[in-house]
Protein backbone atom coordinates (compact mmCIF):
# COMPACT_ATOMS: atom_id res chain seq x y z
CA UNK A 1 0.00 0.00 0.00
CA UNK A 2 2.77 1.95 0.90
CA UNK A 3 4.10 1.78 -2.54
CA UNK A 4 1.30 2.46 -4.50
CA UNK A 5 0.49 5.53 -2.01
CA UNK A 6 4.37 6.68 -2.90
CA UNK A 7 3.47 6.38 -6.41
CA UNK A 8 0.31 8.54 -6.63
CA UNK A 9 2.13 10.98 -4.98
CA UNK A 10 4.57 11.65 -7.83
CA UNK A 11 3.95 14.32 -10.19
CA UNK A 12 2.04 13.85 -13.39
CA UNK A 13 4.56 13.57 -16.08
CA UNK A 14 6.37 10.91 -13.85
CA UNK A 15 2.91 8.72 -13.37
CA UNK A 16 2.88 8.94 -17.33
CA UNK A 17 5.98 8.02 -17.83
CA UNK A 18 5.53 5.07 -15.59
CA UNK A 19 2.36 4.46 -17.48
CA UNK A 20 4.29 4.30 -21.10
CA UNK A 21 6.84 1.88 -19.61
CA UNK A 22 4.47 -0.62 -18.16
CA UNK A 23 2.46 -0.58 -21.38
CA UNK A 24 5.43 -1.12 -23.34
CA UNK A 25 6.09 -4.00 -21.08
CA UNK A 26 2.62 -5.04 -21.19
CA UNK A 27 2.56 -5.18 -25.06
CA UNK A 28 6.23 -6.63 -25.25
CA UNK A 29 5.49 -9.61 -23.02
CA UNK A 30 2.06 -9.98 -24.98
CA UNK A 31 3.49 -10.68 -28.57
CA UNK A 32 5.39 -13.87 -27.95
CA UNK A 33 2.65 -15.19 -25.73
CA UNK A 34 0.25 -14.59 -28.88
CA UNK A 35 -1.59 -12.10 -26.19
CA UNK A 36 -2.57 -9.86 -28.87
CA UNK A 37 -6.46 -10.01 -28.84
CA UNK A 38 -6.31 -10.10 -24.87
CA UNK A 39 -4.65 -6.46 -24.87
CA UNK A 40 -6.85 -5.28 -28.00
CA UNK A 41 -10.33 -6.81 -25.80
CA UNK A 42 -9.38 -5.97 -22.26
CA UNK A 43 -6.57 -3.23 -21.94
CA UNK A 44 -6.82 -1.17 -24.91
CA UNK A 45 -10.30 -0.53 -24.38
CA UNK A 46 -8.94 1.92 -20.93
CA UNK A 47 -6.66 4.00 -23.56
CA UNK A 48 -9.19 4.32 -25.51
CA UNK A 49 -12.18 5.34 -23.11
CA UNK A 50 -9.04 7.76 -21.78
CA UNK A 51 -9.27 9.33 -25.51
CA UNK A 52 -13.00 9.56 -25.89
CA UNK A 53 -13.08 11.52 -22.21
CA UNK A 54 -10.58 14.02 -23.45
CA UNK A 55 -12.70 15.00 -26.36
CA UNK A 56 -15.36 14.58 -23.99
CA UNK A 57 -14.64 17.55 -22.36
CA UNK A 58 -12.39 19.48 -25.46
CA UNK A 59 -14.94 21.50 -26.56
CA UNK A 60 -16.40 22.59 -23.67
CA UNK A 61 -13.47 23.34 -21.99
CA UNK A 62 -12.03 25.40 -25.71
CA UNK A 63 -15.78 27.27 -25.75
CA UNK A 64 -15.38 28.47 -22.06
CA UNK A 65 -12.25 29.23 -22.01
CA UNK A 66 -12.16 31.67 -25.14
CA UNK A 67 -15.56 33.19 -24.20
CA UNK A 68 -14.30 33.86 -20.64
CA UNK A 69 -10.99 34.93 -22.48
CA UNK A 70 -12.52 37.36 -24.50
CA UNK A 71 -14.99 39.04 -22.25
CA UNK A 72 -11.75 39.18 -19.75
CA UNK A 73 -10.00 41.74 -22.34
CA UNK A 74 -12.66 44.34 -20.93
CA UNK A 75 -13.37 46.00 -23.89
CA UNK A 76 -12.87 45.73 -27.65
CA UNK A 77 -10.00 47.30 -28.64
CA UNK A 78 -7.92 45.32 -26.30
CA UNK A 79 -9.16 42.52 -28.26
CA UNK A 80 -8.25 43.41 -31.27
CA UNK A 81 -4.70 44.22 -30.08
CA UNK A 82 -4.15 40.91 -28.52
CA UNK A 83 -6.03 38.99 -31.34
CA UNK A 84 -4.39 40.49 -34.03
CA UNK A 85 -0.67 39.53 -32.99
CA UNK A 86 -1.54 36.46 -31.82
CA UNK A 87 -2.98 35.16 -35.58
CA UNK A 88 0.05 36.62 -37.02
CA UNK A 89 2.71 34.90 -35.25
CA UNK A 90 1.03 31.69 -35.24
CA UNK A 91 0.71 32.04 -39.15
CA UNK A 92 4.41 33.10 -38.96
CA UNK A 93 5.49 30.53 -37.34
CA UNK A 94 3.25 28.15 -39.24
CA UNK A 95 5.69 29.27 -42.44
CA UNK A 96 8.69 28.89 -40.93
CA UNK A 97 8.00 25.18 -40.40
CA UNK A 98 6.48 24.59 -43.67
CA UNK A 99 10.21 25.78 -45.07
CA UNK A 100 11.98 23.72 -42.73
CA UNK A 101 10.15 20.83 -43.48
CA UNK A 102 10.62 21.20 -46.88
CA UNK A 103 14.40 22.25 -46.76
CA UNK A 104 14.69 18.92 -44.90
CA UNK A 105 13.21 16.66 -47.14
CA UNK A 106 14.93 18.14 -50.87
CA UNK A 107 18.51 17.82 -48.61
CA UNK A 108 17.93 14.21 -47.19
CA UNK A 109 15.63 12.69 -49.83
CA UNK A 110 14.27 10.05 -47.40
CA UNK A 111 12.03 8.77 -50.88
CA UNK A 112 14.70 7.46 -52.42
CA UNK A 113 15.65 4.81 -49.73
CA UNK A 114 12.48 2.87 -49.58
CA UNK A 115 12.18 -0.32 -50.23
CA UNK A 116 9.62 -1.06 -53.20
CA UNK A 117 8.75 -4.77 -52.34
CA UNK A 118 7.50 -3.38 -48.66
CA UNK A 119 6.10 0.03 -50.18
CA UNK A 120 3.44 -2.03 -52.38
CA UNK A 121 2.93 -4.32 -49.34
CA UNK A 122 1.89 -0.79 -47.31
CA UNK A 123 -0.59 0.04 -50.21
CA UNK A 124 -2.17 -2.98 -50.01
CA UNK A 125 -2.41 -3.18 -46.39
CA UNK A 126 -3.99 0.48 -46.17
CA UNK A 127 -5.77 1.02 -49.27
CA UNK A 128 -8.81 0.82 -48.24
CA UNK A 129 -8.17 3.84 -45.68
CA UNK A 130 -6.05 5.70 -48.54
CA UNK A 131 -9.13 5.39 -50.79
CA UNK A 132 -11.58 6.80 -47.99
CA UNK A 133 -9.01 9.93 -47.55
CA UNK A 134 -9.00 10.20 -51.41
CA UNK A 135 -12.14 10.66 -51.83
CA UNK A 136 -12.79 12.94 -48.99
CA UNK A 137 -9.21 14.77 -50.65
CA UNK A 138 -11.46 15.03 -53.75
CA UNK A 139 -14.36 16.68 -52.75
CA UNK A 140 -12.82 19.28 -50.30
CA UNK A 141 -10.22 20.02 -53.63
CA UNK A 142 -13.27 21.07 -56.16
CA UNK A 143 -14.30 23.37 -53.74
CA UNK A 144 -13.37 26.70 -54.55
CA UNK A 145 -10.63 28.71 -53.37
CA UNK A 146 -12.85 30.53 -50.48
CA UNK A 147 -14.19 27.18 -49.16
CA UNK A 148 -12.39 27.49 -46.29
CA UNK A 149 -14.64 30.01 -45.25
CA UNK A 150 -17.59 28.14 -45.13
CA UNK A 151 -15.56 26.03 -43.16
CA UNK A 152 -14.87 28.32 -40.16
CA UNK A 153 -18.47 29.51 -39.86
CA UNK A 154 -21.03 27.26 -39.01
CA UNK A 155 -24.68 27.18 -39.61
CA UNK A 156 -25.38 25.28 -36.39
CA UNK A 157 -23.84 25.55 -33.72
CA UNK A 158 -24.98 22.53 -31.81
CA UNK A 159 -24.02 20.29 -34.88
CA UNK A 160 -20.65 22.04 -34.34
CA UNK A 161 -20.43 21.35 -31.11
CA UNK A 162 -20.90 17.95 -31.34
CA UNK A 163 -18.35 17.18 -33.55
CA UNK A 164 -14.57 17.36 -32.20
CA UNK A 165 -13.51 18.14 -35.83
CA UNK A 166 -15.20 21.39 -36.26
CA UNK A 167 -13.56 22.75 -33.59
CA UNK A 168 -12.64 25.80 -35.44
CA UNK A 169 -16.30 26.30 -35.64
CA UNK A 170 -16.31 26.58 -31.74
CA UNK A 171 -13.66 28.51 -31.76
CA UNK A 172 -15.60 31.31 -34.35
CA UNK A 173 -18.62 31.19 -32.65
CA UNK A 174 -16.83 31.78 -28.86
CA UNK A 175 -15.21 34.59 -30.36
CA UNK A 176 -18.17 36.17 -32.12
CA UNK A 177 -20.60 35.46 -28.80
CA UNK A 178 -17.47 37.31 -26.59
CA UNK A 179 -17.18 40.20 -29.25
CA UNK A 180 -20.82 40.24 -28.86
CA UNK A 181 -20.50 40.59 -25.25
CA UNK A 182 -17.88 43.17 -25.03
CA UNK A 183 -19.95 45.61 -26.89
CA UNK A 184 -23.37 45.68 -24.66
CA UNK A 185 -22.49 47.27 -21.24
CA UNK A 186 -21.20 44.62 -18.21
CA UNK A 187 -24.11 45.37 -15.58
CA UNK A 188 -26.32 43.75 -18.71
CA UNK A 189 -24.36 40.75 -18.74
CA UNK A 190 -22.95 40.36 -15.63
CA UNK A 191 -25.38 37.26 -14.68
CA UNK A 192 -24.08 35.54 -18.09
CA UNK A 193 -20.09 35.98 -17.02
CA UNK A 194 -20.93 34.86 -13.52
CA UNK A 195 -22.32 32.03 -15.40
CA UNK A 196 -19.40 31.37 -17.56
CA UNK A 197 -17.25 31.67 -14.66
CA UNK A 198 -18.83 28.87 -12.49
CA UNK A 199 -19.31 26.55 -15.56
CA UNK A 200 -15.80 27.01 -15.86
CA UNK A 201 -14.86 26.35 -12.00
CA UNK A 202 -17.07 22.78 -12.99
CA UNK A 203 -15.23 22.18 -16.37
CA UNK A 204 -11.69 22.40 -14.81
CA UNK A 205 -12.75 19.89 -12.11
CA UNK A 206 -13.98 17.61 -14.96
CA UNK A 207 -10.74 17.98 -16.17
CA UNK A 208 -8.86 17.40 -12.91
CA UNK A 209 -10.52 13.79 -12.69
CA UNK A 210 -9.52 13.10 -16.03
CA UNK A 211 -6.28 14.12 -15.58
CA UNK A 212 -6.13 11.38 -12.59
CA UNK A 213 -6.37 8.72 -14.88
CA UNK A 214 -3.93 9.52 -17.59
CA UNK A 215 -1.31 7.11 -16.57
CA UNK A 216 -3.62 3.98 -16.81
CA UNK A 217 -4.99 5.37 -19.87
CA UNK A 218 -1.63 5.99 -21.03
CA UNK A 219 -0.27 2.27 -20.34
CA UNK A 220 -2.91 1.07 -22.38
CA UNK A 221 -2.31 3.28 -24.92
CA UNK A 222 0.85 2.09 -25.65
CA UNK A 223 0.46 -1.67 -24.93
CA UNK A 224 -2.16 -1.42 -27.77
CA UNK A 225 0.68 0.60 -29.98
CA UNK A 226 3.41 -2.26 -29.17
CA UNK A 227 1.01 -4.95 -30.48
CA UNK A 228 0.08 -3.40 -33.37
CA UNK A 229 3.33 -2.71 -34.77
CA UNK A 230 5.30 -5.60 -32.85
CA UNK A 231 4.84 -7.67 -36.06
CA UNK A 232 5.63 -4.76 -38.67
CA UNK A 233 9.42 -4.03 -37.92
CA UNK A 234 10.64 -4.08 -41.59
CA UNK A 235 8.59 -1.28 -41.52
CA UNK A 236 10.31 0.64 -39.23
CA UNK A 237 13.67 -0.40 -41.09
CA UNK A 238 12.51 0.42 -44.66
CA UNK A 239 10.67 4.14 -43.51
CA UNK A 240 13.60 4.75 -41.10
CA UNK A 241 15.01 7.55 -42.90
CA UNK A 242 12.01 9.18 -43.38
CA UNK A 243 11.21 9.17 -39.49
CA UNK A 244 14.80 10.42 -38.99
CA UNK A 245 13.84 12.99 -41.17
CA UNK A 246 10.86 14.43 -39.23
CA UNK A 247 12.51 13.51 -36.16
CA UNK A 248 15.15 16.33 -36.83
CA UNK A 249 12.67 18.46 -37.92
CA UNK A 250 10.59 18.66 -34.74
CA UNK A 251 13.37 18.59 -32.71
CA UNK A 252 14.93 21.98 -34.37
CA UNK A 253 11.53 23.73 -33.92
CA UNK A 254 10.79 22.75 -30.43
CA UNK A 255 14.68 22.81 -29.20
CA UNK A 256 15.82 25.53 -31.54
CA UNK A 257 13.60 28.15 -32.87
CA UNK A 258 11.06 28.18 -30.27
CA UNK A 259 13.82 28.58 -27.78
CA UNK A 260 15.16 31.51 -29.99
CA UNK A 261 11.71 33.35 -29.77
CA UNK A 262 11.87 32.66 -25.98
CA UNK A 263 15.11 34.15 -25.90
CA UNK A 264 14.68 37.58 -27.85
CA UNK A 265 10.81 37.74 -27.59
CA UNK A 266 9.72 36.88 -23.95
CA UNK A 267 10.35 37.47 -20.55
CA UNK A 268 11.08 33.69 -19.95
CA UNK A 269 14.52 32.37 -19.44
CA UNK A 270 14.94 29.27 -21.67
CA UNK A 271 15.93 26.95 -19.06
CA UNK A 272 12.99 27.60 -17.43
CA UNK A 273 10.49 26.64 -21.01
CA UNK A 274 12.16 23.84 -21.25
CA UNK A 275 12.01 23.01 -17.74
CA UNK A 276 7.98 23.57 -17.34
CA UNK A 277 7.05 22.66 -21.08
CA UNK A 278 8.56 19.10 -20.81
CA UNK A 279 5.29 17.42 -19.17
CA UNK A 280 3.05 18.83 -21.05
CA UNK A 281 5.07 17.51 -24.14
CA UNK A 282 5.42 14.42 -22.64
CA UNK A 283 1.51 14.50 -22.40
CA UNK A 284 1.07 15.43 -25.68
CA UNK A 285 3.29 12.71 -26.58
CA UNK A 286 0.97 10.00 -25.15
CA UNK A 287 -2.14 11.07 -25.85
CA UNK A 288 -1.59 12.43 -30.06
CA UNK A 289 -4.23 15.67 -28.82
CA UNK A 290 -3.65 19.14 -28.87
CA UNK A 291 -7.09 19.59 -27.56
CA UNK A 292 -6.79 16.71 -25.39
CA UNK A 293 -3.57 18.19 -23.72
CA UNK A 294 -5.04 21.88 -23.36
CA UNK A 295 -5.70 21.61 -19.65
CA UNK A 296 -2.50 20.80 -19.06
CA UNK A 297 -0.86 23.26 -21.06
CA UNK A 298 -2.89 25.73 -19.82
CA UNK A 299 -1.67 24.42 -16.08
CA UNK A 300 1.84 24.85 -17.02
CA UNK A 301 1.79 28.63 -18.93
CA UNK A 302 -0.03 30.05 -16.13
CA UNK A 303 1.73 28.24 -13.51
CA UNK A 304 5.33 27.80 -14.09
CA UNK A 305 5.73 30.35 -16.97
CA UNK A 306 3.74 32.88 -15.37
CA UNK A 307 1.44 33.96 -18.34
CA UNK A 308 -1.72 35.57 -17.15
CA UNK A 309 -5.01 34.13 -17.52
CA UNK A 310 -6.04 36.79 -19.76
CA UNK A 311 -3.68 35.76 -22.05
CA UNK A 312 -3.44 31.97 -21.98
CA UNK A 313 -7.28 31.70 -22.07
CA UNK A 314 -7.30 33.44 -25.09
CA UNK A 315 -4.03 32.33 -27.04
CA UNK A 316 -3.85 28.58 -25.92
CA UNK A 317 -7.73 27.55 -26.73
CA UNK A 318 -6.76 29.36 -30.03
CA UNK A 319 -3.54 27.85 -31.03
CA UNK A 320 -5.48 24.33 -30.28
CA UNK A 321 -6.91 24.99 -33.93
CA UNK A 322 -4.43 27.44 -35.72
CA UNK A 323 -1.21 26.48 -34.48
CA UNK A 324 0.06 23.52 -36.21
CA UNK A 325 3.80 23.92 -36.52
CA UNK A 326 4.54 20.13 -36.18
CA UNK A 327 2.21 18.87 -38.36
CA UNK A 328 3.31 21.63 -40.82
CA UNK A 329 7.08 20.47 -40.61
CA UNK A 330 5.73 17.11 -41.19
CA UNK A 331 3.03 17.13 -44.03
CA UNK A 332 6.13 19.56 -46.02
CA UNK A 333 8.49 16.14 -45.45
CA UNK A 334 5.70 13.44 -45.99
CA UNK A 335 4.61 15.10 -49.19
CA UNK A 336 8.40 14.94 -50.40
CA UNK A 337 8.83 11.90 -48.99
CA UNK A 338 6.04 10.36 -51.43
CA UNK A 339 6.67 12.42 -54.43
CA UNK A 340 10.14 10.99 -54.09
CA UNK A 341 9.11 7.32 -53.17
CA UNK A 342 6.69 7.45 -56.73
CA UNK A 343 9.49 9.03 -58.78
CA UNK A 344 7.69 12.36 -58.98
CA UNK A 345 9.88 15.74 -59.87
CA UNK A 346 8.11 18.79 -58.04
CA UNK A 347 8.51 21.84 -59.67
CA UNK A 348 9.22 25.46 -58.15
CA UNK A 349 6.18 26.06 -58.94
CA UNK A 350 4.48 23.10 -57.21
CA UNK A 351 6.80 23.65 -53.81
CA UNK A 352 5.46 27.31 -53.57
CA UNK A 353 1.76 25.08 -53.89
CA UNK A 354 2.74 22.60 -51.24
CA UNK A 355 3.84 25.76 -48.72
CA UNK A 356 1.05 27.84 -49.47
CA UNK A 357 -1.40 24.90 -49.05
CA UNK A 358 -0.43 24.05 -46.08
CA UNK A 359 -0.11 26.77 -43.98
CA UNK A 360 -3.92 27.65 -44.87
CA UNK A 361 -4.51 23.97 -44.31
CA UNK A 362 -3.04 23.98 -40.94
CA UNK A 363 -5.89 26.53 -39.70
CA UNK A 364 -8.24 23.87 -40.65
CA UNK A 365 -6.41 20.64 -38.72
CA UNK A 366 -8.27 19.10 -35.69
CA UNK A 367 -6.22 18.95 -32.89
CA UNK A 368 -7.10 15.17 -32.10
CA UNK A 369 -5.21 12.13 -32.91
CA UNK A 370 -5.38 11.58 -36.93
CA UNK A 371 -6.69 14.76 -37.55
CA UNK A 372 -4.16 15.57 -40.62
CA UNK A 373 -4.55 12.60 -42.64
CA UNK A 374 -7.66 14.36 -44.90
CA UNK A 375 -5.43 17.75 -45.22
CA UNK A 376 -2.34 16.02 -46.18
CA UNK A 377 -4.53 13.63 -48.50
CA UNK A 378 -5.71 17.06 -49.96
CA UNK A 379 -1.84 19.02 -50.30
CA UNK A 380 -1.00 15.59 -52.08
CA UNK A 381 -3.78 16.00 -54.81
CA UNK A 382 -3.16 19.78 -55.07
CA UNK A 383 0.15 19.28 -56.59
CA UNK A 384 -0.98 16.28 -59.04
CA UNK A 385 0.86 13.33 -56.64
CA UNK A 386 -1.54 10.46 -56.13
CA UNK A 387 -3.35 10.05 -53.05
CA UNK A 388 -2.52 6.44 -52.55
CA UNK A 389 0.68 7.84 -51.66
CA UNK A 390 -0.85 7.84 -48.27
CA UNK A 391 -0.42 4.56 -47.95
CA UNK A 392 3.08 5.01 -47.66
CA UNK A 393 3.59 6.37 -44.22
CA UNK A 394 0.31 5.09 -42.49
CA UNK A 395 2.34 2.43 -41.41
CA UNK A 396 4.54 4.63 -38.97
CA UNK A 397 2.24 7.58 -38.40
CA UNK A 398 1.24 7.24 -34.83
CA UNK A 399 4.52 7.82 -33.18
CA UNK A 400 5.16 10.70 -35.78
CA UNK A 401 1.89 11.79 -35.04
CA UNK A 402 2.68 11.72 -31.30
CA UNK A 403 6.07 13.37 -31.80
CA UNK A 404 4.79 16.53 -33.66
CA UNK A 405 1.78 16.48 -31.00
CA UNK A 406 4.30 17.52 -28.67
CA UNK A 407 5.79 20.31 -30.94
CA UNK A 408 2.09 22.37 -31.36
CA UNK A 409 1.42 22.48 -27.87
CA UNK A 410 5.28 23.40 -27.35
CA UNK A 411 4.22 26.18 -29.80
CA UNK A 412 1.29 27.01 -28.39
CA UNK A 413 3.26 27.64 -25.19
CA UNK A 414 5.81 29.89 -27.07
CA UNK A 415 3.15 32.16 -28.70
CA UNK A 416 1.83 32.76 -25.32
CA UNK A 417 4.51 33.83 -23.34
CA UNK A 418 5.99 36.48 -26.67
CA UNK A 419 1.63 37.89 -26.55
CA UNK A 420 2.22 38.05 -22.56
CA UNK A 421 5.35 39.71 -22.88
CA UNK A 422 4.07 42.07 -25.91
CA UNK A 423 0.66 42.97 -23.91
CA UNK A 424 2.85 43.99 -20.80
CA UNK A 425 4.78 46.66 -22.39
Amino acid sequence: MNVFKKIFNLPLYVQILLGMIIGIIIGMIALPLNGTTFVEHWIRPWGQIFIRLLQLIAIPLVFVSLVKGVIGLKDISTFSRLGGKTILIYIGTTIVAVLLGISLGLIVKPGNLVNQEQVLSMQESYQSVVTEKKLAAEQTHDQGPLAFLNDIVPNNIISAAGDNSKMLQVIFFAVFFGIAMLTIPQEKVKSVAALFDGLNDIILKMVDYIIRFAPWGVAALMAGLVTDFGGDVSIFSALAVYALTVFAGMTLIAYLFYPTLIHFFSSVKVSNFIKAIYPVQLFAFTTSSSAATLPVTMEAVEKDLKVSREVSSFVLPVGVTINMDGTSCYQSIAVLFIAQVLGIDLSLSQLLTIIGMTVLSSIGTPGIPGGSYVILTMVLTSVGIPAEGLALILGIDRPLDMLRTAVNVTGDATVASIIDKAKSQ
